[in-house]
């Protein structure tokens, strides 16, 4: 089995402007987020393989699901 180590949250999180987002505790949650996220990912990717399914066919579900989030606070002014 993979080791989890093999990935690393982004060395930086950025705004969309590009700032760095330095509050400690902001990027404690954000990387906390993403290691759940991967390791739920990663079970149920393996769950898919042993029901036999093929990995190019998990692999692109797992995309189509990325692709189908929606960001809530799209339409709400942002400062």
């Amino acid at each position: 089995m993979p080791d989890s180590t093999e990935f690393a949250p982004p060395a930086v999180w950025r705004r969309a402007d590009g700032t760095v987002i330095s509050c400690v505790e902001k990027i404690k949650v954000l990387n906390e987020n993403l290691a759940e996220l991967r390791q739920m990912a990663q079970d149920a990717f393996e769950d898919a393989l042993l029901l036999e399914c093929p990995e190019t066919l998990i692999r692109a579900e797992f995309h189509r699901l990325v692709d189908s989030l929606r960001d809530p606070w799209s339409d709400v002014p942002r400062d």
